[in-house]
Order: structure tokens, then C-alpha cells, then sequence
């Protein structure tokens, strides 16, 4: 019995002091969620890409671990890459934690990708002075008049126009049906995402369907009588505010935004998410790729030197990674690959131009069409792509060009430098003797039948003895 009494008597005690240690820290949790906590804050600014997506993917993370009430998504983008941008809408779609979309500040504008990632938050705001729409999915590679659905195919041509096109052969046409098809499936997928968001949310769906199929925009005030978005607010503050006692659908559940008068806490992109952000601009990634290219090339022809070697091998792997992040054609790279392998042929046996031009042609028609995407942000500057041209033909030509030329010439020291140089016989006896060969005294090998004062050959060096042939081509002196 005392047994069990001091096994009763320890098992209250751990329950006290687990119970002791456990409500602070149940408060503490409770509190995080409450008046006392603070809502995050995160920037999508510029062109959105993979590393648009990793920056909004770890707030989210940190807005739920650290228990916020709400996540302020400011938006200031022209647009980006489709993908990314449904990784994005997938993410806020997935978010515990209520997300808030906010274009400011003023001037600031929610174009393209920016739309539809404004029409998946659970709440939409604007700062007076901004807009957003032009939403036509643009990497379709045509201008919003000519998207199907659109007023610009009816204006194409003068009313009761309808005759074929000129040219007779009909390939025309045909290219021109399929281009309009799949800009057609392109824009009604956009169209139903896009629909699909509105109607999630609550908000304007056939301004939505405009604003993909015309392009159409709408700045903050027409918006928000549209039913575009849900709030117009002057700053941060004024926004939560305002956004303070609305209802949000979080998965199956309806939650009240709790959040007036909450500090907010900015979350800025991690080192690496800056670094992937820089990686991800196709400019940087060629400028990567060619720094790699000409540094193993450097570096095959002159081995040993290690360091064009080392640049050059970490140089191309990161523009490889860059690329890969990017939507990418394997044409294009293959042409730039092709381009530079002409014009290294054309630095080692000169064909009058005619290979190195051509490796020129391909190499700029490949950078051009390197990146397959018309969307802002995201095109290779044509300033650039003729700037390394023309390095690539005056490195390739001009240096590799002058470094075969110097291989070409005979070595001027060492033991190459005696191969093949002539020596005469200063005495001789049997199969050896010495000679006088580059302004010295040397031992020498040969045959038997030289003698001294004729003219030989090195052939090979031993060591300090050369090993001499008889020199055939040299006429003999004559005695006078």
C-alpha cells in the first residue's frame, strides 16, 4: 500500500507540473493568433518566375508556422512566366493562413499573372493610383487584337471582305488556322482558371473574361464598383482595417479576419531566392553559358592553366541551372552550340570567312530564340546577344587564331628547338665526335663516315649528346 500511495503521489506531481509547464505555453500559442500577434508581409515585385514561387511559398510557410492571422501578398509585376504563376495561385489556394493581395504602392500595377494571382487571395485590395487587367496570356507570341474572342479579328478586314487570301497556294491560310487554334486553346484555358477564380471568391467573373480575352485593365476606384476587388486602400494599415471582420473561406471552414491594428512584419527574400532570382533572368544565364564555353575552351587549349578551367566548368553548370528553370528551346541552344563550334573551325582552319559568318548567323539566331516565351521580363536583349556575337567571333578568331599561328612556328628553346637544326663537325673519330650546333660545343652521334667540316642534321638529343644524321641538302665547302 505505501507503495502504490507514493506511485499515486508522483503521478499527480508529474501531471502538476506538466500541467504548470503546458498553460503557459497553451497561451502563449493562443496569443499568436489573437490581438497580439502580427501579420506578415511579402513583395512580389517585378517579372514572377521560380523564384517568385520560392519566396511566396516559404511566407506562406512562416505566416503558418508562426501562427499569423492574415499574409499581405503587395503586388507590383508586369506578368510572368504561366507556370510559375499557377504554382503561386496553387500555393494561396492550399494557404492556411487568409491571404491579402495588395497592389501598391501607388503607380504600382497587377498585369498578366499579376491579375490572377490578385483573383485567387482571399481578399483584394488596391492603393488609389494603381490598376490591373491585361491579362491575355502573351507568351501566345500574338498582340490582344488578334486573340480569338477578342474585337480585333473583326476588324481585321473591311466590312463584306471576303475574299481568300493573296498568294494562291493556301499554306499561308493553313499556318495561319493552326496559329489561331492554339491561341484559341491557350486563351480558354486562361479564360476558365481565371473564371474559375472569380467565381471562388466572389468577384467579377466577365470582367475577368475580358480582361484575358481584350486586355482589358481598370485602375483601383473602377474596380472596386466592379466588384473586381473587395477593398481600396491607401496604405498598409488602412487595409487591415478595412479587410478587419471579413468572412474567408479557408479550405471547407469560414474564418473572420481578425487583423486591425496588428503590426506587420515585412519578409524579404533569403540569399538563395535572391541568387535563383538572378539566375532565372535569361540574360544572366547566357552570359553564364558563354563565360563556361570559352573557359573550357581556354582551357583545352592550353592545359594545365586550371583556372579558365575552373570559372569555365562552374560558369556553364549555373547557366545550365538557369536555363532549366526557364522555358527553354533545345533549338536554340543547339544553334548556339552549333555557332561557336564554327567558328572554333573557323579559328583553326580559316575558310575565308565563310564558317565563321555562318557560325555567327546561328549563334545569334539561336540567343534570339533561346528563351521560348514572349512574357515581360523574360526575353534575351538583342544589345546583348549582338555584343557576345561579336566577342565570340573576335575571341575565336582573332585569339584562338593567333594561338594556332604560334603553334605553327618552330619553338625557339628547350629540346623541340634543336629537332631539325644544323651543326657542323668539329671533330670526329668512328660513330662520335662534337659539333658546333646554336653558338655552342656539343658531343655528338652518328655515323662513321663523317668528318670534320661537313654539315649534318640533329636528329634527336641524349641528354647532352645530339644525335646528328648527314645533312644532304647542304652543298659541301670547297677548299681553295
Amino acid at each position: 500500500m505505501r507503495v502504490l500511495n507514493r506511485l499515486r503521489r508522483l503521478v499527480a506531481a508529474a501531471v502538476a507540473l506538466t500541467t504548470a509547464v503546458g498553460l503557459p505555453a497553451a497561451a502563449q500559442k493562443t496569443d499568436i493568433s489573437g490581438k497580439g500577434s502580427v501579420v506578415l508581409m511579402a513583395a512580389i515585385e517585378g517579372p514572377i518566375g521560380p523564384a517568385t514561387v520560392r519566396h511566396v511559398g516559404r511566407a506562406i510557410g512562416l505566416a503558418e508556422e508562426r501562427g499569423a492571422p492574415a499574409l499581405v501578398l503587395r503586388l507590383n509585376t508586369p506578368g510572368g512566366l504561366a507556370d510559375s504563376m499557377r504554382e503561386i495561385i496553387s500555393q494561396v489556394l492550399a494557404s492556411p493562413v487568409p491571404v491579402i493581395g495588395y497592389v501598391a504602392p501607388a503607380g504600382a500595377h497587377a498585369a498578366s499573372a499579376g491579375t490572377y494571382i490578385l483573383y485567387a487571395t482571399h481578399v483584394a485590395a488596391m492603393a488609389p493610383a494603381t490598376n490591373l487587367g491585361a491579362a491575355t496570356p502573351v507568351q501566345l507570341g500574338g498582340s490582344p487584337d488578334t486573340v480569338p474572342g477578342g474585337d480585333g479579328d473583326k476588324n481585321d478586314r473591311p466590312a463584306g471582305d471576303r475574299s481568300p487570301d493573296k498568294g494562291g497556294s493556301g499554306r499561308n491560310t493553313d499556318l495561319m488556322g493552326s496559329e489561331q487554334a492554339m491561341s484559341a486553346k491557350m486563351t480558354n484555358d486562361s479564360v476558365a482558371l481565371i473564371r474559375s477564380l472569380a467565381r471562388l471568391r466572389g468577384r467579377n467573373a466577365d470582367w475577368a473574361e475580358r480582361a484575358v480575352r481584350e486586355a482589358a485593365s481598370l485602375p483601383a476606384t473602377e474596380a472596386l464598383e466592379m466588384d473586381v476587388i473587395d477593398v481600396v486602400a491607401r496604405d498598409v494599415d488602412e487595409l487591415l482595417d478595412a479587410a478587419d471582420g471579413r468572412m474567408v473561406e479557408i479550405g471547407r471552414t469560414s474564418h473572420k479576419l481578425t487583423v486591425a491594428g496588428l503590426p506587420v512584419e515585412r519578409i524579404d527574400m533569403t540569399t538563395t531566392t535572391q541568387i535563383l532570382s538572378l539566375l532565372s533572368n535569361p540574360n544572366v544565364a547566357l552570359i553564364l553559358m558563354m563565360i563556361g564555353v570559352y573557359g573550357l575552351i581556354f582551357e583545352f587549349w592550353n592545359p594545365g592553366s586550371v583556372g579558365p578551367g575552373v570559372i569555365g566548368a562552374i560558369s556553364l553548370t549555373l547557366g545550365l541551372y538557369a536555363l532549366n528553370m526557364l522555358p527553354f528551346s533545345y533549338a536554340g541552344l543547339a544553334l548556339i552550340g552549333l555557332g561557336v563550334a564554327f567558328m572554333v573551325v573557323e579559328a583553326l582552319t580559316p575558310t575565308v570567312g565563310v564558317v565563321g559568318i555562318g557560325g555567327l548567323v546561328a549563334f545569334i539566331i539561336g540567343a534570339s530564340m533561346l528563351v521560348d516565351t514572349d512574357a515581360p521580363g523574360f526575353q534575351i536583349s538583342w544589345w546583348l546577344i549582338g555584343t557576345l556575337a561579336v566577342i565570340s567571333g573576335a575571341v575565336l578568331v582573332l585569339v584562338l587564331g593567333a594561338a594556332l599561328r604560334s603553334y605553327r612556328h618552330k619553338p625557339v628553346s628547350g629540346q623541340a628547338r634543336m629537332i631539325g637544326a644544323p651543326a657542323d663537325v668539329l671533330e670526329w673519330q668512328g660513330s662520335e665526335g662534337y659539333v658546333w650546333a646554336e653558338g655552342e660545343r656539343w658531343h655528338a652521334a652518328g655515323a662513321e663516315d663523317l668528318c670534320a667540316g661537313q654539315t649534318v642534321q640533329v636528329r634527336n638529343v641524349n641528354g647532352l649528346t645530339l644525335v646528328v644524321n648527314a645533312d644532304h641538302d647542304a652543298q659541301p665547302e670547297r677548299e681553295h
